[in-house]
């Protein structure tokens, strides 16, 4: 019986791509396998069958390891397909993990199916107003876009290690610092209050963090608050380079709305918007706007908001 494989250093992760990977695996008549390196952690999710890959030397995370360690189990075993989370690692793993082993990758699917000859996957192009198609034949690694499959819970099965011996490795690790951990979790937040370049100041965050906390929700943001200013942690950015989003209601505020971020919050339940700029393209997207200085929306809001909880 051919396996499926399903690979994420991320636990949450690792638990959307094994409803993936069961997906294919009844496609394709086979059997999906989680896979986990180092050691089995029990909080992802099994029904079937986990593989644990072990080795002297894989308490190293690091993509080029995990490829390696991927690789000289896959060598052996020959899985039809090999899924990925395609996290900021994850998508690094699978292109190494694919020219290792010699075979075809597509990367950030949100779909994917198959059978026992190829994989087909769908992938958002142009800011997801296009849904493209892509194949590859079997054996294949595929990268599957996170938040695309609900996570999977489960339990049971037969757990197998293999251990693999040393994996070769051609760089060298001088120091490692651990990122402090997130609180964050924007894919599950139910109403989220995101912020742009209409933003001024650091200092004003904890403005907008309050009319987020009034409304029950959490706060995000727009590439250039993480990456470019690093105002706030990059796993609140959201959209095409980030996170995707489908909150019950996402308040843009300051945000100018190109593609690249409507593309994160189009399946969003209620998209609303604060914007200075009556042209802005934040607006073509919302269900609801208001065209207005922020500094001053924003307090009207909370204080209406302060006075309904009376």
């Amino acid at each position: 019986m051919s396996e499926v494989w399903a690979f994420s250093e991320s636990v949450a992760v690792a638990n959307e791509i094994v409803s993936a990977a069961r997906e294919v695996a009844a496609a394709c008549s086979g059997q999906a396998v989680v896979v986990e390196i180092g050691r089995e952690r029990s909080s992802v999710s099994s029904l079937g069958k986990k593989l644990v890959i072990k080795g002297p030397d894989l308490t190293d995370e690091s993509p080029e390891m995990a490829a390696g360690a991927l690789y000289l189990a896959a060598r052996d075993a020959k899985p039809a397909v090999i899924l990925v989370g395609a996290t900021r690692n994850g998508k690094e793993v699978g292109s190494r993990l694919a020219v290792k082993l010699g075979i075809g990758c597509i990367p950030d699917l949100s779909r994917v199916s198959g059978d026992r000859e190829m994989l087909v996957g769908e992938r958002g192009e142009y800011a997801g107003k296009v849904m493209t198609k892509l194949s590859s034949r079997l054996p294949c690694v595929a990268a599957i876009k996170v938040g695309a499959y609900p996570a999977f819970s489960g339990s049971g099965g037969e757990v197998l290690a293999k251990d693999v011996g040393v994996v070769a490795r051609s760089s060298k690790i001088e120091a490692v610092k651990k990122k402090e951990a997130s609180t964050v979790d924007l894919r599950a937040a139910k109403v989220i209050v995101s912020v742009g370049r209409g933003v001024k100041k650091k200092e004003d965050l904890e403005m907008m963090g309050g009319l987020a906390k009034a409304l029950g929700g959490t706060l995000g943001c727009s590439r250039p608050l993480a990456s470019d200013l690093g105002w706030l942690p990059e796993e609140c950015h959201i959209g095409l380079t980030g996170i995707s989003v489908k909150p019950e209601l996402y308040l843009a505020v300051g945000i100018s709305g190109q593609l690249q971020h409507v593309a994160g919050i189009k399946d969003s339940k209620v998209i609303a918007a604060i914007n200075s700029d009556k042209d802005a393209p934040i607006f073509q997207a919302a269900d609801y706007g208001i065209v207005g200085d922020l500094y001053q929306v924003v307090p009207a809001i909370q204080k209406v908001l302060s006075s309904r909880h009376r």
